[in-house]
């Protein structure tokens, strides 16, 4: 049985958020009276709290309207149409698939220079400047003419990822079944998924063969899924601060996060777009996130155990320069990336797992999803019930010992022979070097005899590959412009 979303329910869910703005709204000024009155006559005056004010005053003013408008975000991107039926890993289907993406340089006359970067968790399109977006690319200095990326040599392209917010389909769409926003009745997505609807674009783009995939963290997930599912149409591969499957750690720390967002009474199980945006949530997961992206050494150089004002009693607010520094990070991420793209895609990167096992169950889970469908509305987006899909719960390898779990891993890239190369760095606490060594292992295990691997010793964590340009830039322009 499959089961769609009527309009009804959604009108329900629409009310009840305008219920709780004006609860939300009628409550936040006497609970600041009730904590005056509580604390007067004490022996010791209220502690201030201007970080919770400053939130208090945001929900007001985003009460009052208009709420962010994603999109607007990130400007200047092209948008491929892709207007079938697109069916999901995990079930569920979209019945038709934007994707933004943007172009640096010149596709050669047989079409054999073209590289795509495949981005993080909430990176956009928006990889460099060009003249319909002059604004600078979150890897600005990595792409251009002579850099690491050389537009003078490589037609460069990079999308927003499907589950984004930047221009592709995702959870802030309009499903044209409704007319109202997808919400948590968008499918969830596997990065195989994501993979699979970028080589839709480069099939409209007429490029039959990648001259390189390249990605970081997240994004090197995705190279890797691309080298390793469609090996006859990927010349090199560039993986940086990844992993053949996700680990514990990684997981629990993306599991914080979406606890820390799904608690936000805002939150209104996905369905705020017409009321109150979970900024509350967003502010503490991304604090979360940012403490996993940089490492200790450097925020012992560059802010040791220094307060913001030393002259002044601690505070329970923000206080020491690194607390100051989480909070200004958090502060102008909350409104700028949508919720649930957060949580769709950050659930995408725990359930990656290239291993032949979980790849094939992954397929043929597909292949019963897209005959199931085949029948449903031309115009409906449908998401498969949980218990209607007893495989779904199992996203990783069934394999036990760690020697089986090594030899499906290898069986899962048997057909990655590209050149390849696999950077990882010693401070990364998110994507620890182990994880890079096992992509290295596999794929030299696979047969592959041109895999190379490097450790670079940066202090910047797991954010090495946005702002290493000098040692990262260089082993990615090596491995792209060497001959062998």
């Amino acid at each position: 049985m499959l089961r769609t979303f009527s309009s009804r329910s959604l009108r329900t869910t629409a009310i009840a958020a305008g219920m709780w703005r004006r609860l939300v709204s009628t409550s936040i000024a006497p609970r600041l009276h009730q904590t005056k009155a509580l604390a007067s006559g004490g022996a010791n005056p209220p502690m201030e709290f201007p970080c919770i004010d400053k939130i208090e005053t945001r929900q007001r003013n985003l009460m009052a309207g208009p709420e962010p408008t994603y999109e607007k975000v990130v400007t200047g991107y092209e948008l491929f149409r892709h207007p079938s039926r697109f069916v999901c890993d995990h079930g569920g289907a979209l019945p038709s698939l934007d994707i933004a993406y943007e172009t640096w340089g010149t596709l050669n006359a047989d079409k054999s220079n073209a590289i795509l970067i495949h981005t993080g968790l909430s990176g956009s399109s928006h990889a460099h400047s060009h003249a319909k977006n002059k604004s600078p690319g979150w890897w600005e200095k990595f792409i251009g003419s002579g850099k690491a990326i050389d537009t003078d040599k490589f037609f460069v392209i990079c999308t927003n990822v499907i589950g984004g917010c930047y221009g592709s389909t995702g959870p802030w769409s309009v499903d044209p079944a409704t007319g109202k926003r997808y919400a948590t009745t968008f499918p969830l997505l596997t990065v195989n998924d994501i993979v699979r609807a970028q080589f839709l674009l480069l099939d409209h783009l007429e490029v039959d063969k990648l001259y390189a995939s390249v990605g970081a963290s997240m994004g090197g997930m995705q190279s890797l899924c691309a080298a390793a599912l469609h090996p006859h149409r990927v010349g090199r591969l560039v993986s940086i601060s990844a992993c053949a499957r996700s680990h514990p750690y990684s997981i629990a720390l993306r599991f914080a996060q979406r606890q820390a967002l799904m608690a936000d009474p805002n939150f209104n199980r996905g369905f705020y777009y017409d009321g109150v945006l979970p900024h509350i949530g967003m502010k503490l997961a991304r604090q979360v996130a940012t403490v996993t992206y940089r490492s200790g050494p450097e925020w012992e150089l560059r802010f040791g155990r220094r307060r913001r004002a030393p002259d002044q009693p601690p505070a329970l607010c923000p206080d020491f320069l690194i607390e100051t520094y989480l909070d200004h990070q958090s502060e102008n991420f909350c409104l700028q990336y949508d919720a649930n793209s957060l949580l769709y895609v950050s659930k995408a990167m725990d359930m990656f797992d290239i291993s032949k096992s979980v790849t094939d169950r992954l397929a043929a889970q597909r292949a019963r999803a897209e005959r199931s469908t085949a029948s449903a509305p031309a115009n409906g987006t449908v998401c498969m019930n949980v218990n209607e899909q007893p495989e779904s719960a199992q996203g990783e390898s069934g394999m036990e010992t760690n020697d089986e779990i090594t030899q499906d891993l290898v069986a899962g890239v048997k057909d990655a022979m590209q050149p390849a190369l696999i950077l990882g760095v010693q401070s990364d606490i998110l994507f620890p070097v182990k994880q890079q060594k096992e992509i290295a292992d596999i794929l030299r295990r696979a047969g592959n005899t041109h895999v190379s691997y490097y450790e670079l010793d940066a202090m910047y964590g797991h954010d090495t590959f946005l702002i290493d340009v000098v040692n990262v830039g260089a082993a990615i322009k090596g491995h792209l412009e060497n001959n062998n």
